[in-house]
C-alpha cells in the first residue's frame, strides 16, 4: 500500500493513500483465520472453524476491522516518513476523503500538529499600570456595611408607624374574590420593609401601620407571576402587624472586631480597617486585570507571534463559538441556520478570525507557561470549581461531576494557568 505524506504547513499534515481490493482481502483472510481459532460455530470443533465459514458469518465485521487496520497502517507509515512524534499529534485524524470504488478505497487524512515557536520578548509586552488606591471614605463605607450586617433586629418600644428598613412581624391571609389560595397565609412572618420580597405595592401600603393594627391590603399579581392561577389577578390580604423591629447598630470596637476577624490573632479596630483596605484594593486590582490588563496582554501576545495553527483545533473552536451564539438565538433563527447551509457557512467564516486568535492565544500561553514553570495541579482545579459553586449556591460535587462528564476540566485548568502566568508577568503574584 503506497502512502504519500506531505506537510501542508508546520501545523498540518496530509496523508494520501489507496487501499486496494487485494490489500483488504489479504487482511480479511488473515482476520478470518485468527477468528476461526476463537469463535464457536455449531458443527465445528472449537478452533477449527474454516475461514470461508467465518467470512460468511462475520463478513461485515471482518471488512470493518480490515479497513481499520489499513487506516492505522497509513497513519503509522505517514508518521514514520515525516518523523512525527506521537505527542506532537493533536486530537483525532480528520478524514478529507474516504471513497470506496471497485478498485479499493481512496483515502485522504489530515493530521494536526502542535505548533512550535520560540517565545522570546514576551515580558516586555506586559502593560504598565498603577496600583489602585483606597480612599478613607470607601473604607469607612465598607466598614459601615459590615457593621450593619452584624446589627441585630430588636423590638421597638416607641409608639411609631412602620417605616423603610424596619422588620415587620406579621400574620397575613390572602384571598381572590373571597376565596383563600394556597401559599397565601402565614403567621409570625418576618418582612423587611423595602426589600421587595412581596408583591409590588404590598409593603408600601403597610408603612402607616403601628404594632397591633390590622389592615386589608389590595394588590395585583404581576402578569408574569410564576403561578398561572394567580398571575394578573387582584387579591386582598388581611394583615396584622404584631411587632415592629429595627436594627440596633453596634459601635465598632475590639469586641466587634473579634467577630469580624474570626481566626485572626490580636483582632482590633485598626486591623479591621487594614483588612478592609486590602479587600477593596484586591477587588479593584481584579477588575483592572479582567477588564483592561488581561485583554491588552492577550492582544499583544497574539500580534507578536506568528505561526501556523492546526486546522482541526481551529474548526473545533469555531464549533464552540457557533454553539455559543446558538444559545442566544430564537427558535426561528435556529431553524433558518438548520435549513440553510450557506448561511451557516457564512456564520462560521464570520467567526473564524476570532476562533484563530483564541486558539493562537491558547498555544502561546501554554508554551510560555512551560518556559516559566507555571503549573496547576488537579487539586487546584477542583478547589477553584468548588469555590465558584459555593459562591453561586450550587452543589460543588454536582458541578465538578458536570465538568468531568462534559470534558470541561482541561479548559478550566488552562484558564487558571493563564491567570497565574499573567499575574507573574504583571508582577501581581508578589
Amino acid at each position: 500500500m503506497e502512502v504519500t505524506a506531505k506537510k501542508i504547513d508546520d501545523a498540518n499534515v496530509l496523508l494520501t493513500a489507496k487501499i486496494t481490493k487485494s490489500d483488504l482481502e489479504e487482511k480479511i483472510n488473515k482476520l478470518a483465520v485468527e477468528a476461526g481459532k476463537q469463535v464457536k460455530v455449531d458443527g465445528f470443533r472449537k478452533g477449527k472453524v474454516p475461514k470461508a465459514v467465518v467470512k460468511q458469518l462475520y463478513g461485515e465485521k471482518l471488512e470493518q476491522d480490515a479497513e481499520g487496520e489499513a487506516l492505522q497502517e497509513i497513519l503509522d507509515q505517514g508518521s514514520k516518513e515525516l518523523e512525527l512524534k506521537p505527542e506532537a499529534i493533536l486530537g483525532q485524524p480528520s478524514f478529507k476523503k474516504f471513497d470506496k470504488t471497485d478498485e479499493g478505497i481512496d483515502v485522504e487524512i489530515e493530521l494536526s500538529l502542535r505548533p512550535e515557536f520560540e517565545p522570546e520578548g514576551y515580558a516586555e509586552l506586559a502593560p504598565e499600570y498603577e496600583q489602585p488606591s483606597v480612599e478613607d471614605a470607601e473604607r469607612d463605607e465598607r466598614i459601615d456595611s459590615l457593621v450593619q450586617a452584624q446589627a441585630p433586629f430588636e423590638k421597638i418600644e416607641a409608639d411609631r408607624s412602620l417605616q423603610k428598613d424596619d422588620m415587620a412581624v406579621i400574620d397575613f391571609e390572602g384571598s381572590i374574590d373571597g376565596v383563600l389560595f394556597d401559599g397565601g397565609k402565614a403567621e409570625g412572618f418576618n418582612l423587611r420593609i423595602g426589600s421587595g420580597q412581596f408583591i409590588p405595592g404590598f409593603e408600601d401600603q403597610m408603612t402607616d401601620m403601628k404594632a397591633g393594627e390590622e389592615k386589608v391590603i389590595t394588590v395585583t399579581f404581576p402578569e408574569e407571576y410564576h403561578s398561572k392561577d394567580l398571575a394578573g389577578k387582584e387579591a386582598e390580604f388581611k394583615v396584622k402587624l404584631n411587632e415592629i423591629q429595627e436594627k440596633i447598630v453596634p459601635e465598632l470596637d475590639d469586641a466587634l472586631a473579634a467577630k469580624l476577624l474570626q481566626g485572626e490573632e490580636n483582632p482590633s479596630v485598626d486591623l479591621v480597617k487594614e483588612k478592609v483596605v486590602e479587600q477593596i484594593k484586591n477587588e479593584k486590582l481584579s477588575k483592572l486585570y479582567n477588564e483592561e490588563l488581561k485583554p491588552k496582554l492577550v492582544a499583544a501576545l497574539v500580534e507578536k507571534y506568528e505561526f501556523d495553527l492546526p486546522n482541526s483545533i481551529v474548526e473545533q473552536e469555531i464549533d464552540a463559538k457557533v454553539n455559543e451564539k446558538a444559545r442566544s438565538m430564537s427558535e426561528e433563527e435556529l431553524n433558518e441556520y438548520k435549513n440553510n447551509t450557506e448561511k451557516l457557512d457564512a456564520l462560521r467564516e464570520e467567526l473564524r478570525e476570532d476562533a484563530r486568535d483564541s486558539v493562537k492565544a491558547t498555544f502561546i500561553v501554554d508554551t510560555i507557561a512551560k518556559k516559566e514553570n507555571v503549573v496547576v495541579s488537579d487539586d487546584e482545579v477542583s478547589q477553584a470549581i468548588y469555590y465558584e459553586a459555593m459562591m453561586s449556591g450550587q452543589d460543588p460535587q454536582q458541578v465538578i461531576k458536570y465538568y468531568q462528564d462534559n470534558n470541561l476540566l482541561p479548559a478550566v485548568k488552562m484558564g487558571i494557568i493563564e491567570d497565574k502566568l499573567f499575574a507573574k508577568l504583571l508582577g501581581m503574584d508578589q
